[in-house]
């Protein structure tokens, strides 16, 4: 394995450099060179418009990462070893996805013209897709070497100050690479058609732990971290986290690794993550990574979760301290099966991903803890996708299988491919009944471990090893309606929840007068049954209601994230002023996207943008770049 450090390949005399040193003005210290011409912004031909890479013709077969972590530049420093396989005998060029990067140089490291440098061209950056890095290919070169610098503005990375985490005391570093993120880390080949094995080595200051999406860290002589990830991955789920982590084990091979402050509460919050483990591999097999750890990262993480393997990213927002949002955890342990194990080959194919997810980790929910809390789940989750499909910016988005034109692959992550896909396998379980259809998912997850599939690819499963047996149970035209036409299908569940049936009896008598919120009988409430009675409120509240919902349950300020939003939409529609400085509070401290872009949409909704820009403001540097994106479209863009 070669073990270059950065700036290795610069001061080697026999480095040709020949390619151009390109990237944000200041970010580079090499000595300059001649840039390229401007080459206008390639546009991607093949089957992921969402890439650059000639995977078809070339493809990575492995990635080594040699990086200093440098908190005073905001930036990742170093080299990436590409190893590459020519799918195609006659291919003469390697092309990669890069955005915001710096490449400094390009060496062969094998071949005919090993330990020289390779001419490449960087074109012009497209602002979405980054810039399309071409480097030629010598006789029986299958190894080079680029020495590259990241941005500080790099979308894939949130660099946060000391003053920004719990401890007060130490920077961090998280990257969040899905869905085209990856790219802004190092030079790959950026799409989920493409895994890969990698490995990695990181020098961080002294003080700071390092955690990547792999073996963790086994730290040299040198004071270098080392880790490896042996299985292919997309590059999307390549992760790292850098600063003042602790780590505390929930058994021998699961654990959470978390700010002091945290840790303890986010270990007993997910105390019962071994036992989802146990669930899903009764259904579906064996756990094939090795460990399952989780990280609760910094507020800033925009997402709940995300399924980097070995080391999901987890947000603060879970600790509830009741265990009452541990579905989340569900969600991403399912996805070591649905999602990293069989991956969707294009953002078009999501529902892959989520919606096998969403399927599985009900189904996990449920043997846990029973049908009616899976029910309660399903039933909130149907009216979020009733919103999704109602808000749509056009029908094809409500689509399983997105159209061709997918103009973001951010498109691709809403409630349909995580809703609709779950309800989606619903149909099936339940025209072909469990005991045939779990013994089917479990195959469909052997067949193509460690492959990234298209919707086209399922059907062709799905056609071959069940309908096969069974052709009568479900017909071409509901299999189209499900996969290819807007909306929900007839056919699709309707679940419907006792528990829930008895919250709507209580609540109709309070909106009519008859109790006031304190006789409301909630003590055996969950979140999910507080969720359905805020969520269904009724448009015409008076504040004299939100006062004695409030007075009664504290729903201003609760420290349940989940309930917390779900009120504060409410008051926001109904202008319940006593909610805005705690809502206030709220937009400044948490920053998971599910949260805040419904929130900062309705205070503009309602009259209140010129309020939510003024939080916003203040907020904005402590959001992920991903969440200033999204935001900035709201509040700032026309």
């Amino acid at each position: 394995m070669l073990n270059l450090k950065p700036g290795h390949m610069a001061a080697l005399p026999f480095v040709l450099l020949f390619g151009a040193c390109t990237g944000p003005a200041g970010s580079g210290d090499t000595e300059a060179v001649d840039p390229p011409a401007q080459i206008e912004p390639a546009r991607p031909t093949r089957g992921d418009k969402f890439t650059y890479a000639n995977y078809d013709q070339v493809r990575i077969s492995h990635i080594d990462l040699n990086l200093d972590v440098n908190f005073d530049e905001k930036v990742l420093d170093g080299i990436a070893t590409i190893d590459f396989t020519r799918i195609d005998p006659q291919a003469s060029e390697l092309v990669l996805d890069t955005k915001d990067l710096t490449i400094r140089s390009v060496m062969a490291v094998d071949g005919d013209l090993a330990g020289t440098g390779i001419d490449f061209s960087l074109a012009a950056a497209d602002e979405m897709l980054g810039a399309k890095l071409t480097i030629p290919l010598g006789e029986n070169l299958t190894r080079i070497a680029i020495d590259y610098r990241t941005s500080p503005q790099a979308e894939g990375l949130q660099w946060l100050s000391p003053e920004q985490t719990a401890g007060k005391l130490y920077p961090y570093l998280f990257s969040q690479a899905q869905a085209i993120n990856a790219r802004t880390i190092a030079p790959l080949q950026d799409t989920p058609a493409v895994r890969m094995p990698y490995s990695a080595t990181l020098r961080v200051p002294d003080g700071l732990l390092p955690l990547m999406s792999a073996s963790q860290g086994e730290i040299d002589a040198n004071g270098e971290y080392r880790f490896e990830m042996p299985q292919a991955i997309p590059s999307y789920l390549i992760a790292i986290a850098v600063g003042d982590i602790k780590f505390k084990a929930i058994n021998d091979h699961i654990g959470v690794y978390a700010e002091d402050y945290i840790l303890d509460a986010s270990a007993e919050e997910f105390s019962e993550t071994p036992l989802m483990e146990e669930a899903n591999a009764a259904l579906y097999g064996p756990y094939r990574w090795g460990r399952y750890d989780l990280i609760v990262l910094p507020p800033s993480f925009p997402f709940g979760g995300m399924e980097n393997p070995r080391l999901s990213f987890m947000t603060p927002t879970l600790i509830a301290g009741d265990k009452s949002l541990t579905n989340v955890v569900a969600h991403e342990l399912a996805h070591s099966w649905s999602g990293n194990l069989v991956t969707n080959a294009t953002w078009r194919d999501a529902w892959l991903n989520e919606g096998f997810t969403s399927y599985v980790e009900n189904r996990v929910m449920e043997d846990l803890y029973g049908r009616d809390r899976a029910v309660m789940k399903q039933a909130l989750s149907l009216e979020d996708l009733w919103r999704s499909i109602e808000g749509a910016a056009r029908p094809e988005l409500t689509q399983l299988k997105l159209p061709a034109d997918l103009a973001h692959p951010d498109e691709a992550f809403s409630n349909v491919a995580y809703v609709k896909g779950q309800f989606f396998l619903m149909f099936l379980e339940d025209r072909f009944g469990r005991e045939v259809f779990d013994p089917f998912l479990k195959s469909y997850f052997d067949h193509f471990a460690f492959q990234s599939i298209t919707t086209e690819d399922f059907l062709d499963y799905l056609n071959t090893e069940l309908r096969a047996e069974n052709p009568d149970l479900v017909s071409d035209d509901e299999l189209h309606a499900w996969v290819y036409e807007p909306g929900l299908p007839d056919t699709a569940a309707a679940p419907q929840s006792d528990a829930f049936d008895k919250v709507a009896v209580q609540q109709a008598r309070w909106v009519a007068g008859e109790i006031t919120a304190s006789e409301v009988q909630t003590a055996d409430w969950s979140t999910h049954e507080w969720l359905h009675f805020l969520n269904s409120l009724p448009d015409d509240l008076s504040g004299a209601q939100f006062a004695d919902l409030d007075d009664a349950f504290s729903l201003t300020g609760t420290q349940n994230a989940e309930t917390a939003f779900a009120w504060y939409m409410q008051t926001i529609a109904g202008g319940y002023e006593p909610s805005f400085a705690a809502l206030d509070g709220f937009l400044m401290r948490v920053g998971r996207g599910k949260f805040i872009y419904r929130l900062y949409q309705a205070l503009e909704d309602n009259g209140r943008g010129d309020w939510a820009r003024e939080v916003y403001a203040r907020a904005r540097p402590g959001y992920h770049p991903i969440a200033q994106r999204r935001i900035d479209a709201i509040l700032i863009e026309d």
